[in-house]
């Protein structure tokens, strides 16, 4: 199977030459705690939520979530053969997208294939739609990876739920540490999961380390808001409503006010674009979407 022969790194070795101990203090929303503390609290935040995931986040940001992540897709413009990395994607919102929008590319191709080839008989037609079923995807894969296995039980149900199967595969793995060899992925995303790793440099050299050149970073996050007036009302939104939310709908408050508070603390715009630099990527770019209420940061292995 390919997909086993991308798992042929293991994960202690980088643990070993990394030496991850407990580390300097860090935020914890607006908390401080040391790098290991940090981490097991943000485990346990996603283990507790992992199964109103979705629902929360259709019920916080209205359902504009997924307008984002399409967006995402559309910027990404996958090919058929594309190799899709998708970390801290346990629930698989990205993973579907992904081979939804290949599957369309195929079809499509074939469309184009017929229409110019007017003399085909009925019986060559339908056999070629019969194959291009078998092979929907043009040998597309997308890789998923999550630390937290509640998370990819989730996303496992849901792809046995909604009939996704081909070209899927779930990795429990860490950003930080990717279980995967140098040069693998044509492309590796992070959706609504950078603010969340411990160590953002050390996941932007992993991301970096595993695409193969002339690969695709693309991160969807909540950043920072310039507008004033709209800054102010997104505060009063997050502080006052998501974590009430939260303890409707999740029977979590505690959760949901960490993950508010967490984007006030991830970096602006800028000082990611910066990061995301000096992590070895070329072409550093961003979109803001919604004022800034989330961005899209791309860059380039070159």
């Amino acid at each position: 199977c390919r997909c086993r022969a991308l798992l042929s790194r293991p994960a202690g070795a980088v643990r070993a030459r990394r030496g991850l101990a407990a580390g300097p203090e860090m935020h914890f929303g607006f908390q401080t705690v040391t790098e290991e503390e940090r981490r097991e609290k943000i485990y346990q935040v996603f283990e507790n939520v992992a199964k109103k995931y979705d629902v929360m986040n259709d019920s916080m940001t209205l359902g504009i979530h997924r307008v984002w992540k399409d967006i995402l897709m559309h910027k990404m413009n996958p090919c058929p053969g594309t190799l899709l990395l998708d970390v801290a994607g346990g629930t698989g919102d990205i993973a579907f997208r992904f081979i939804n929008y290949v599957r369309s590319v195929r079809q499509r191709q074939l469309q184009r294939k017929l229409k110019h080839h007017q003399n085909l008989s009925w019986q060559e037609i339908f056999d070629s739609y019969q194959k291009d079923q078998f092979n929907s995807l043009g040998d597309s894969q997308v890789v998923v990876c999550d630390i937290n296995r509640e998370m990819l039980k989730v996303g496992k149900q849901k792809a046995q739920h909604l009939g996704y199967s081909e070209g899927l595969s779930w990795v429990l793995g860490n950003a930080e540490e990717l279980p995967f060899d140098d040069d693998k992925f044509d492309v590796y995303t992070i959706a609504f999961g950078i603010r969340n790793v411990t160590r953002i440099d050390l996941a932007l050299q992993e991301a970096y380390r595993v695409l193969k050149p002339g690969g695709r970073f693309l991160c969807l996050e909540f950043s920072h808001v310039s507008n004033p007036l709209l800054s102010r009302l997104y505060d009063l939104y997050s502080f006052q409503v998501i974590p009430v939310l939260g303890e409707v709908i999740a029977g979590d408050w505690r959760s949901y006010q960490y993950l508010v508070e967490s984007i006030r603390q991830f970096p602006p715009q800028e000082e990611l674009k910066a990061m995301i630099g000096d992590a070895g990527f070329f072409k550093v770019d961003y979109e803001n979407l919604n004022f800034g209420i989330v961005a899209i940061h791309s860059g380039f292995k070159l």
